[in-house]
């Protein structure tokens, strides 16, 4: 609240609108003594002034007399239960949020984004064996088949994730055999099983696989809530939004992670809690994380590219 006070971004009445608030909350809310009164007529009186009365009136209290602003209880009641709905008593000046500017069009990264790869190069990634083997070419990522999951150089909790993809336009394979990938959030290089949290990436347009595995759900746990998936071939893209489990010293859950996933501007999943890390076989259980852990883009066989993707730490 000083600092509040001693910045020069509020205006001078706000300031002391705020002292008056300061000193009234702090004599009488802290210390109650709107209930049993002051000792000090005067001081009474000016606090009946503060709200807007013009009187005070006595109150014995185990024979010591004391006085209360307002002509009577009811009169201080009102005046007391006005003083509550006054703007200023929920108006809040600090912290002030600070400026990031936003992109120029719909997908273009703001001002404070991490860019993760702008289709130049793929210097934020690697991959187990090293530097990464997908194929760069004409501003876009494509999966190499066999030549292993790529990963952030940085590592990630709470975030926003933006990130466009497109599946094969050759339609081969159907159910999760056509166009598989995925986005794994808090995935652990060199992990012996997939321990991060999956946002599934798949061919989905006229393709039924189950619901818990298509385009956008979170593998296994949670079905999207509407199939936004466009043609094979075309770009798509992913604006996610993740929280980060959790954990206390001893390694216990203290909260679980959450997400939520727009697609191509539908919002499929909505704040969704996720259940523990993503499994193939099996329910999903946590397993004590890192604060921040990798991206992960997964090599699932298939030819999926990627472009765009850039990411914000909340």
């Amino acid at each position: 609240m000083v600092s509040l006070l001693l910045t020069n971004k509020i205006p001078i009445m706000k300031k002391i609108n705020i002292i008056i608030l300061m000193i009234f909350s702090y004599s009488l809310f802290a210390q109650g003594q709107l209930d049993t009164g002051f000792e000090n007529k005067d001081i009474a009186l000016r606090y009946a002034g503060f709200l807007n009365c013009n009187d005070t009136f006595e109150n014995n209290v185990n024979g010591k007399l004391y006085y209360l602003p307002c002509k009577n209880k009811e009169e201080l009641a009102q005046k007391r239960i006005e003083m509550q709905i006054r703007p200023e008593v929920t108006e809040v000046w600090e912290p002030e949020p600070k400026k990031v500017t936003p992109g120029n069009a719909f997908g273009l990264p703001p001002s404070d984004a991490i860019i993760l790869f702008d289709g130049l190069n793929l210097d934020s990634w690697v991959q187990e064996s090293g530097r990464p083997q997908w194929d760069l070419h004409d501003g876009y990522m494509t999966v190499k088949p066999g030549a292993g999951d790529l990963y952030s150089k940085q590592s990630f909790g709470d975030c926003q994730l933006h990130i466009e993809f497109r599946t094969p336009s050759i339609i081969k394979g159907e159910g999760q055999g056509r166009g598989n990938s995925g986005i794994y959030f808090m995935q652990k290089m060199r992990a012996k099983t997939d321990d991060g949290y999956e946002v599934q990436v798949l061919d989905s347009y006229d393709n039924r696989t189950y619901s818990n595995g298509q385009a956008s759900s979170i593998y296994k746990q949670h079905i999207p809530l509407a199939n936004a998936s466009k043609k094979p071939g075309e770009w798509q893209s992913y604006d996610i939004f993740f929280q980060a489990p959790l954990f206390d010293v001893d390694g216990r859950l203290k909260r679980p992670a959450y997400i939520t996933v727009v697609h191509n501007g539908v919002l499929v999943q909505n704040h969704v809690q996720i259940q523990g890390q993503t499994r193939f076989i099996g329910y999903p259980s946590y397993i004590t994380d890192e604060m921040k852990e990798p991206i992960m883009l997964q090599d699932h066989g298939d030819l999926v590219s990627y472009r765009n993707i850039w990411i914000r730490e909340l």
